[in-house]
């Protein structure tokens, strides 16, 4: 399906990246990142469907298609590609997918836990077990209870109870992307882990994760880690899973390292 797609240019230098924020999240989720890389790049963020003021997905088909779609559709040329959680698998699909289309790729705590459970499939149960109280709102349609236990396992540190309640309205409102973009994140429905795929990725690339992020980012990032083949890991000592936010001074550097060597 095609949608209305909302963006936002943050002016800067003349190289121009696409910046993809993450799910519940929206367009101005960039804007420390991109203040502070302001003499680097311009940098192009939009909204996701459904998400700030793009338009509203249907529910119909796969999620991640559609929002794949809507980033490709941005691209002019090779740009420089940086991706928050959700956001993230976006810009490593389309750098697998359509690597003519990408200079560099800035991966911040991807959340392809496909990799994952390929490489280590006895995590599987664990997984099931930490996500059972948010499979369980779901099942009994308690999507606000559902937002509340997304926001404590994957938020930046805020209890439920001090967001205002338009936020909590706001989440409540987007948390069925959880379970619908399943496909994607645990099933792999692109097929970007069938044998030769990831090799296509090669441009430089670097992926930031918080070292107070659930455990699940760091195993992503492992097994990310020994398929790309240009890829550095950073951690940020302090962060959790909403680092563009709490620590955009932080993802910097390294952003700024990846673009000198691209």
């Amino acid at each position: 399906m095609t949608l209305h797609t909302h963006t936002h240019l943050y002016e800067g230098a003349e190289r121009r990246a696409l910046a993809v924020h993450c799910t519940l999240g929206h367009s101005g989720a960039w804007r420390g990142v991109a203040a502070a890389l302001k003499d680097d790049l311009s940098l192009l963020a939009f909204d996701l469907p459904s998400h700030g003021k793009s338009g509203v997905w249907d529910r119909s088909g796969n999620v991640h298609d559609v929002a794949t779609d809507m980033a490709r559709g941005l691209i002019e040329g090779p740009m420089d590609l940086i991706g928050h959680s959700f956001g993230a698998t976006i810009a490593l699909r389309i750098a697998v997918e359509s690597p003519e289309l990408v200079r560099s790729l800035t991966l911040i705590e991807p959340v392809y836990f496909a990799a994952v459970l390929v490489d280590e499939p006895e995590l599987l149960e664990e997984y099931k077990r930490e996500n059972a109280a948010m499979d369980a709102a779901f099942a009994s349609g308690d999507e606000r209870e559902a937002a509340r236990v997304f926001n404590r396992d994957w938020g930046d540190g805020t209890p439920w109870d001090l967001l205002p309640e338009r936020m909590k309205d706001h989440m409540t409102r987007l948390i069925h992307y959880v379970p619908a973009s399943s496909a994607f994140l645990h099933h792999d429905s692109a097929g970007l882990l069938d044998a030769g795929r990831m090799e296509r990725a090669s441009m430089p690339t670097v992926l930031i994760e918080g070292d107070k992020s659930p455990p699940m980012s760091a195993k992503v990032a492992a097994s990310l880690q020994k398929r790309l083949p240009n890829i550095e890991r950073v951690v940020v000592e302090g962060a959790g899973h909403m680092l563009p936010i709490t620590h955009p001074g932080a993802v910097v550097g390294p952003i700024q390292a990846l673009l000198a060597r691209s």
